[in-house]
């Protein structure tokens, strides 16, 4: 007798029923999840390779009614800002996670590693306002830096997290090996600890990149937007996410179409980081994330 049949739950024992019961629950949860995450893949992509040329990467955004145009300046000014805040971020996130998962038992530590916790959860918004007032005021304008010191704070908590466990998946072993030949103990960390942990440490910095990466809301209150190509990070800064806001909201058809085009070539900046972040992974199976 097989499932197929229609007495055979009425003839298995209860544990078979409840097994196949759960089994079902888990196919639908995945089709709940999967289901909407293909549709959003597929209405980009189609809707997106509509302005996908090289117009796109290597043009300025023109006015409307021009036909033409790109987001060549958007594109460049997103990767320098991610680039300028995880120069920001890293630093910090990488530095306080270490401390962390080697002396983690103070107070201090535990602190630090609440705040760090709140501080992921955070919404976007916040840190944006937060930028204005710190960054944005005190330079009389926005500017491409008050962009990079919002993402980088949001970079910090994630980074310090992820540093954290990757740190302590570093066999006991290595590190009393060390000391056991004399080794200081701040040499065994920087040449043996964080050594081991590096292809560990350095996903967790590609995957706070990617997080950051498709912020919106912050960049609005610091980064703000521009329609030319930035002459420093002195300057107002373009950024893809906001430009996607911008035109996705506008009236006209053929913002929209750019508009669409920025969220495909977004998603694959994204995926291309994670594909990264994958294979340093594969390369660094002794820490698993």
């Amino acid at each position: 007798m097989t499932p197929q049949d229609p007495a055979f739950f009425s003839l298995a024992p209860a544990r078979v029923r409840k097994d196949l019961l759960m089994r079902g629950l888990c196919w639908a949860a995945m089709a709940a999840a999967v289901v909407p995450l293909l549709s959003l893949l597929y209405m980009v992509v189609s809707r997106g390779l509509h302005r996908f040329d090289l117009d796109f990467f290597l043009h300025l955004p023109r006015p409307v009614g021009i036909p033409g145009g790109g987001m060549a300046n958007s594109i460049v000014g997103t990767l320098e800002l991610v680039a300028l805040a995880s120069l920001m971020g890293a630093p910090v996130g990488i530095l306080a996670g270490i401390y962390l998962s080697e002396f983690g038992a103070s107070r201090f530590a535990y602190g630090v590693r609440f705040l760090a916790d709140v501080l992921s959860g955070v919404p976007s918004i916040v840190t944006g306002i937060f930028a204005y007032e710190v960054v944005v005021q005190p330079m009389h304008g926005f500017s491409g830096l008050a962009g990079a010191f919002a993402l980088g704070l949001m970079m910090i908590p994630v980074i310090t997290r992820i540093t954290e466990e990757v740190v302590r998946l570093v066999p006991l072993s290595l590190r009393e090996a060390a000391l056991a030949l004399g080794v200081p103990r701040w040499r065994t960390i920087v040449t043996v600890v964080v050594r081991t942990a590096a292809g560990g440490i350095a996903t967790g910095l590609l995957l706070a990149a990617t997080r950051v990466a498709s912020e919106t809301a912050p960049l609005l209150f610091t980064a703000f937007n521009s329609q030319f190509w930035t002459a420093g990070p002195g300057q107002p800064t373009a950024t893809l996410t906001v430009n996607i806001f911008t035109y996705a909201i506008s009236p006209y058809q053929e913002w929209q179409d750019l508009a669409w085009t920025g969220a495909l070539v977004l998603l694959l900046i994204v995926l291309a980081v994670s594909l990264v972040s994958r294979f340093t992974v594969a390369k660094n199976r002794h820490i698993q994330l």
